[in-house]
């Protein structure tokens, strides 16, 4: 048996049970947060996260893989409040989220000082509190592998071979840049059986997402519902193609979806993802995959064997 780090403290791997493997109760511009509070009703924020937890809870869902990390408004203690109303486990991360630069006090200082600031989070506990990192979140996007975004990732790199914890790269599939953040963790001497490449599901070049299945790395096809980025039809479709192709013992099915987002005003949210939320998964997509020849039995292991084994490297 292996132990999961959760807000509530540690859960047996075995116990997650049905899982969304990338959730986020809250995506906040977090300077914003921190300094002009008064644009933000905190108890309109823990109300949509507990209802939205609810609401997925009523599927089945133990377990929610939450990444967000430093600058997406990471809060453990908002999340520890959810948790304890709901019941769920919520898995949270350490990490720093950038697409581009870090903030000025990384910019000056080396990969495994950034390293260091990860593995306090992981063994001390974030933000001053017990609670402690179940794995390490780091992205690359659109602007790909700049100066300080290699900074990272091998920071992250380094905290996974110092503490064991797995790493959750968000990754901007139209450039796979997927391959090259294997590219990296594979430099630093890490096993890419660790990794879990999300947003691998923005793709439907089943060439590229074959690519990084050879390397070993998990794959998230964690974006149903982002209709502005891919199609959920095509989405489906390249899950169902990838189960018959035998690599359903790799993939994580989520949605990548917010109870609470500053990032994008609503109006503008409901052209690009019209029908998102925490629930269109068991909702719309699981039934479509059935109806494409996805059986139960490999529903339940993206679902709950692949998100408990990447948490807990078994």
């Amino acid at each position: 048996m292996t132990l999961i780090e959760t807000v509530a403290g540690p859960v047996e791997h075995t116990e997650l049970g049905r899982t969304l493997a990338h959730e986020q109760l809250l995506t906040v511009s977090e300077p914003l947060l921190t300094q002009f509070p008064h644009l933000y009703d905190r108890e309109a924020m823990y109300t949509a996260a507990v209802e939205t937890v609810r609401g997925v809870q009523a599927h089945g869902v133990r377990t929610i893989i939450d990444p967000c990390v430093a600058m997406l408004g990471r809060d453990v203690a908002f999340h520890a409040r959810v948790a304890a109303e709901t019941g769920v486990n919520l898995v949270v991360a350490t990490g720093l989220y950038t697409y581009n630069v870090l903030p000025p006090y990384f910019q000056w200082r080396d990969a495994d000082a950034l390293a260091d600031a990860l593995v306090h989070d992981i063994e001390q506990g974030i933000q001053g509190t017990s609670i402690k990192a179940a794995f390490i979140k780091c992205a690359t996007d659109e602007p790909g592998i700049t100066p300080d975004v290699e900074k990272v990732l091998r920071a992250s790199a380094r905290a996974h071979l110092r503490t064991g914890r797995p790493i959750m790269a968000h990754s901007h599939a139209a450039t796979r840049t997927g391959l090259e953040q294997a590219r990296i963790f594979r430099e630093e001497g890490v096993d890419l059986r660790a990794v879990q490449i999300a947003h691998t599901g923005d793709s439907d070049d089943l060439g590229y997402i074959e690519e990084l299945l050879d390397l070993g790395v998990w794959i998230g096809m964690d974006r149903f519902g982002v209709e502005g980025l891919l199609s959920l039809e095509r989405r489906a479709a390249t899950v169902a193609k990838l189960c018959a192709r035998g690599h359903t013992g790799r993939m994580m099915l989520s949605q990548d979806y917010s109870a609470f987002n500053d990032w994008v005003p609503a109006d503008k949210l409901a052209l690009f993802a019209p029908a998102w939320s925490m629930t269109l998964l068991f909702e719309t997509v699981l039934p479509r995959l059935a109806e494409l020849g996805v059986g139960h039995d490999q529903i339940d292991e993206m679902l709950e064997r692949n998100p408990a084994a990447w948490l807990s490297g078994s």
